[in-house]
C-alpha cells in the first residue's frame, strides 16, 4: 500500500508526519532542529528518501541539512555552522558562490529600491530547496535577497546561476513586506531546459536555456502600488503553480489577484472571479485535474487572517473564475491564522489529498480533494512549508 509523508518546517524546527494510503492514522515525527527556523524542506523525486532541508537562525545564519533515510537522520554536506564576518555562511556545505558581475561586464552588487536609493546585495536566507527531477544530486535554492543557485554535488557546494540577476532587471527589484526573496523554482518535466521562478517583489521570470538567460514574464500583471502599474518588474508575485502535464498552464497567486497564463507565462489574465477577497499567499493545482485550483483567501494585505474569521479554502474545477468555499471540518469562528506561500501541498494518490498549514501551527488535511477537513496535528510552532511525499 502507498504511504504519504508530509514535511513540515515551521519557526521552531521540523516536523515529518506519516501515514498509510487511508491517510486516516499519522504519526509525528519531530522537532527536528528544534528551535531553529526551518523555511522549507523537499524530497527528491527520484530517491524519495532523500531530502534536503533550509535551516536558519540570526545568529548561526544558513545551514542546508540533508537526510538520505526519508528524515530519520540528518547531516550537514561538508560540515560547518555559521557565520564569516562578511555575513556569509561558513561551512562547506554552506558556501553559496555569487557571482558579481553580468556577462556583460556590469556589476551585480548592488540593486535599487523605486525610491532611487541603493542598496547592497546580502545573502540572508535561504527560501525554497527545489530538487532535480533526474538527479539526487542536484538541488535549486531560492534566496534573499533574490537569486537563485544550484549544487550538483548534493548540497556540498552552490553556485549561482547569474543570467537572472544579469538579465538587465535585477537593479529595479525591490523587497516585499516579507524581504526580497525568490520562493517559488517549478521545474518542467517535459523541458530539461525550461523553469519557472518567481520573487517578491519583482515578479515571474522564465529560463528556456537552463538558467543561463531570463526572460521577465509579467505581462497581464497590474500593481497600483507601482509607479506604472503595468511595469516590466517589479511586481509583488506571491506563489506560482503548475500541473505537471500542461507545463505551458500557471496559476498565480499576487498581492491582489489569481491570475492565469496559458502560454508559458507570456501573458497572465485574472481568474479572481467570484473569490470574497481575491489576496492571499498560496495557489495549488490537484494532482490529477489540471483546471482544478485551490486558494486560500485572506482579509487584506493589512490584515493577515481568513475574512470574518472563518478558515475557507476555495477551490475552482474550471481553472478559475468560479470558485466554491470547502469548509467542512475547518473553524468557521474566531479563526484567525494566516496560510503562507509554500504551506501548501497535494499528494499523487487516486484520490488527492491536499494539505496545508497555519501560522496558528495547525496542519490540516483532505483525503477527498477537499471536500472535507481534519486537523493531523495541531499546535505546532507557526508553520512556514508543508511539502508531500507519495510513496510506494
Amino acid at each position: 500500500m502507498s504511504k504519504v509523508r508530509v514535511l513540515v518546517g515551521t519557526r521552531k524546527g521540523a516536523f515529518i508526519l506519516t501515514a498509510d494510503g487511508k491517510r486516516d492514522k499519522w504519526e509525528v515525527s519531530g522537532p527536528h532542529f528544534a528551535g531553529w527556523e526551518i523555511y522549507h524542506m523537499k524530497g527528491s523525486p527520484v530517491e524519495p528518501d532523500r531530502i534536503y532541508a533550509s535551516q536558519s537562525s540570526g545568529w548561526f545564519g544558513q545551514v542546508i541539512q540533508r537526510s538520505s533515510d526519508g528524515g530519520k537522520t540528518w547531516e550537514t554536506p561538508g560540515g560547518g555552522v555559521g557565520k564569516s564576518p562578511e555575513g556569509f555562511p561558513i561551512g562547506e556545505s554552506n558556501r553559496f558562490v555569487y557571482d558579481t558581475s553580468s556577462e556583460t561586464g556590469a556589476p551585480l552588487t548592488t540593486h535599487q529600491w523605486y525610491d532611487g536609493t541603493q542598496h547592497p546585495w546580502e545573502f540572508k536566507r535561504v527560501w525554497h530547496l527545489e530538487p532535480s527531477l533526474t538527479d539526487p544530486d542536484t538541488v535549486y535554492a531560492g534566496v534573499e535577497d533574490a537569486a537563485i543557485f544550484r549544487s550538483t554535488d548534493g548540497a556540498h557546494s552552490w553556485h549561482e546561476l547569474p543570467g537572472l540577476r544579469g538579465n538587465g532587471t535585477g537593479p529595479r527589484w525591490q523587497p516585499g513586506a516579507g524581504g526580497m526573496c525568490l520562493h517559488t523554482i517549478i521545474l518542467d518535466r517535459t523541458n530539461p531546459q525550461r523553469m519557472y521562478i518567481a520573487i517578491s517583489a519583482a515578479g515571474a521570470f522564465r529560463t528556456d536555456d537552463g538558467g543561463k538567460s531570463w526572460t521577465p514574464i509579467n505581462r497581464g500583471l497590474r500593481s497600483q502600488f507601482l509607479p506604472d502599474e503595468d511595469a516590466e518588474v517589479g511586481h509583488c508575485v506571491h506563489h506560482i503553480a503548475m500541473h505537471p502535464s500542461r507545463p505551458d498552464t500557471l496559476f498565480m497567486q499576487k498581492h491582489w489577484d489569481v491570475m492565469r497564463s496559458d502560454n508559458a507565462g507570456d501573458m497572465w489574465k485574472e481568474i479572481s472571479g467570484n473569490l470574497p477577497t481575491d489576496f492571499g499567499f498560496v495557489i495549488d493545482v490537484h494532482a490529477h485535474e489540471p483546471e482544478t485550483v485551490y486558494v486560500v483567501p485572506i482579509k487584506s494585505d493589512s490584515e493577515h487572517y481568513p475574512l470574518d474569521g472563518k478558515l475557507q479554502v476555495f477551490r475552482s474545477r474550471s481553472g478559475g473564475n468560479e470558485w466554491e468555499p470547502l469548509t467542512r471540518g475547518l473553524p468557521q469562528s474566531n479563526c484567525y491564522v494566516n496560510v503562507l506561500r509554500d504551506a501548501m501541498a497535494v499528494d499523487s494518490l487516486d484520490k488527492c489529498g491536499i494539505y496545508f498549514g497555519t501560522t496558528g501551527g495547525q496542519v490540516f488535511a483532505s483525503s477527498d480533494a477537499g471536500d472535507s477537513w481534519f486537523p493531523i496535528v495541531g499546535h505546532l510552532p507557526p508553520v512556514l512549508s508543508v511539502e508531500v511525499q507519495t510513496l510506494s
